[in-house]
Formats: C-alpha cells, structure tokens, sequence
C-alpha cells in the first residue's frame, strides 16, 4: 500500500505535463488565429488623375473585338461630357485617356456590354477642363469600415466586401486624406468594433498613433439578407471622431449577390461625399482632445489658475514679511520649522553662507558638513558672489549649532531658526 502511495505522484507527474503542453499549443494556435490567414486587402495607389466610373455602354458591330473598339471610344465621350468638356474629337479625347478601367463586361460574337470606368490624365486634360483651385484637404483620417450583418460586427476580423470596396476606391481626387489599413496581422486586433465604441483618448491615441492618423472615421453598412439569393438591403451610416459623432446616413437596395459589390462601390461614393461636406462645414476637425501632448485649456480655466497663483503668491510674501531678522539688521531666510526645537532633539535649520566664489562655497559646504552634531545637509540654492541657502539638520538647538559653527572658523550671525555665516 505505501507503495502504491509513494508511486502516485511520479505517475500523475508525466500526464500533468502533457496537458500543460497541450494548454500551451492550444493558446498558441488561438493567438495564430487571430492574427494568421488571408485577412488584409491592399489600398489601391491613389492618384491625381481625373476618373470616371460607372459609364455604361451596350454595342453591336460584325465582331466582338470590333463592338469592344467602339463601345470604349463610346464610353470615352460619354465620360468627357460627363466632365462637361468642350467639344473634342474622338483621337483628341483618346489623347488624354490615361486607362480604362472595367468594372463589368460581356462579350459576345458581335456585341459588347460593359460598365467602365475612364480615368483622364489631370495635367493633359487641365487645359480644357480648367485649373481648379487647390481645395484645402483633410487631415490624415483612420478608416474603419464596418460591417454588421446577422447580428455580427465585423472590421478588418477577414476579409469582406465592405472592406474591399473601400480598399478598391480611387481617393486621388478626395479631399479626405483617408489613412486605410490593410487589415492583415495585428490590424485584426487592434481595430475592432468595440475600438468605435471606446471614449478614452489614451486608447484613441495609441491606436491613431500606429497609423500616423489625427482623427477616425467609421462608415458603418449594415446589410440584410432578405433570403438566400435574393435582394440585400443596406443601410448606411457615417460617423466620425472618438465620441463616435453622427454625420449623414441613407440607405441603398441590391437586386441580388450578384450586384452586392457595385452596391457598395455607389456607397463609398456618396461616403466620400458625405465626409466632404463635413470638411467644408467645419465638422471634420480633429479633435483637440486627442493631443494628450499639448492639451488646450478653456480660457475661463486658464483664468482660475492665473488667479490661484497670485493668492498663492500673495500668501507667501505675507508670510515673508512676518518673519523676523537677525540682529545685525540683515535679513535671514526664514527656517521651515516655526518654532524652536527642544534640547537635544533634531531639527532643520536653515542657513545662509556668503560665497564670493566658487571654492568659498565649496570650502563652506565641506566645514559645515563636518560640524559636530550635523546630520545632513542640503543645498536650497547656490549664488556665487552672493549669499547661497543651505539646510542643515542638526542634532540640538540653533545656539548649539551656531557655537558649533564659531568654532569651524564661521562669523555667525544667529536668528530665529536661521543662521547667516561667513568666512
């Protein structure tokens, strides 16, 4: 039996150990989880360049690379006039194309219908479409695109559509200086719903500060499914900011599955439109709060501090003024304590020594360190070719003290709880 007792433990001893391995990997494959996989979708490069999107065209001809010529120098006019460009040839239209970007096509034996996008080049089409003036841009603003569907909220946790189409859009010609992340590693975690919902700036900062961002918005879509491969009902809402501040909001229908992506793409357009007219009324300013670094005061505040300082102030020079003074008529700096000190006992007292130079304050810092009875010292200020303060903690009375100085070699002039000493 007192085998069986003895051997017990070293039994349990291997499978205890296995099962905090197995603890061990189980955390490690969770803490993977969240951050592996394909979850990040790159921001596409913006660019200045002018772009139209959604130009529909539907063309016959005897073939269908002879429909797909036409109905592209057709998509390219009707994006022109779009612009409301002066009146241009084909190839001088062709000229300041830059790409052609297509959004959704279909080609047959001798037709071709297609949803393009024409994108013309800012400096050669400038001339005829005008300077514009320099619009003023925002600060760099954090995206957070979130998506709430089936009771769920979800950010950059995998990849999605709503996320897509915000990394897809050309923010060249914005005036939203959009931060967008790519969502891939710790983006997952640090970037969540509940970030939206967060009001400490502390947090809002470390999370901005990641990014180079001064500010966030949250272009929320929440999608319903009203059944499997039917209509998607969207509705959107614009918020911004760390108290997470309404702006606009409007809602948008998909027929099916299908159309869900260009859905989304007409709602990041009329997001970036939304934020927009928030810049050009003053709402999308950075909120000075979230400079922990240099907080601004109200001026009201500012006020009550300035006045707190002069009572303050006051108060101490009245004190001052109370104090009594040697009695060879130079004044002593009052000792913090206010009242002699027993016999005997430890007290602080302070003590004014003339140094002309340097070497008089060292050599009358180093005589009173050595004083009998001196416990510490300290130096309160230092005036070389004045009078410097020193506190001294002595073990007796300020007579004592004063004696015990005379016989260092010190001039002493003796006050209440102050000495004032010279060479």
């Amino acid at each position: 039996m007192s085998h069986a007792i003895s051997l017990q433990p070293a039994l349990r001893r291997p499978a205890l150990l296995v099962l905090a391995l197995a603890v061990l990997c189980a955390l490690g494959v969770a803490v993977w989880a969240q951050v592996g996989g394909e979850r990040g979708i790159a921001a596409v490069a913006s660019t200045s360049d002018i772009q139209v999107s959604g130009v529909e065209v539907d063309v016959s001809a005897a073939s269908g690379s002879e429909a797909r010529a036409k109905a592209w120098v057709e998509a390219q006019r009707k994006a022109w006039e779009t612009l409301d460009g002066p009146e241009l040839s084909d190839s001088q239209i062709e000229g300041l194309v830059s790409a052609i970007v297509i959004e959704r096509e279909q080609l047959g034996p001798k037709r071709y219908i297609a949803t393009l996008g024409v994108v013309f080049d800012r400096q050669r089409a400038s001339r005829y479409l005008g300077s514009e003036s320099e619009a003023t841009r925002s600060a760099p603003m954090l995206l957070l695109p979130v998506t709430v569907s089936a009771g769920t909220q979800m950010v950059y946790e995998q990849r999605n559509p709503w996320q897509r189409a915000w990394a897809e859009y050309q923010a060249g010609q914005s005036r939203i200086d959009y931060v967008r992340p790519t969502g891939s590693g710790g983006d997952s975690l640090l970037l969540t719903y509940g970030q939206t919902g967060r009001r400490s700036r502390t947090w809002w900062r470390n999370a901005l500060d990641q990014f180079g961002a001064a500010d966030v918005l949250v272009p929320i879509a929440h999608l319903r499914y009203t059944y499997p491969g039917g209509p998607i009902e969207g509705s959107f809402t614009a918020r911004f900011g760390p108290d997470n501040e309404y702006l606009d909001g409007f809602a948008m229908t998909a027929a099916s599955p299908a159309e869900l992506p260009a859905m989304l793409e007409r709602a990041v357009v009329r997001f970036d439109r939304i934020f927009e007219l928030a810049l050009a009324d003053g709402k999308l300013r950075p909120d000075p709060t979230l400079n922990i670094g240099t907080p601004e005061l109200s001026p009201a505040l500012q006020r009550l501090l300035e006045l707190g300082r002069a009572m303050r102030a006051r108060d101490q020079a009245a004190v001052a003024a109370s104090q009594p003074t040697a009695e060879s008529g130079d004044a002593i700096t009052a000792a913090p304590i206010r009242t002699p000190p027993p016999e005997g006992s430890v007290a602080l007292y302070t003590v004014q020594v003339a140094t002309p130079d340097a070497a008089a304050f060292d050599s009358a810092v180093s005589a009173v360190r050595g004083a009998p009875g001196v416990r510490s010292t300290g130096v309160r200020s230092t005036a070389i070719g004045g009078t410097s303060v020193m506190t001294v903690s002595y073990s007796g009375s300020i007579g004592q003290l004063a004696e015990a100085l005379r016989a260092r070699g010190f001039k002493v002039s003796q006050g209440s709880n102050a000495l004032a000493i010279s060479r």
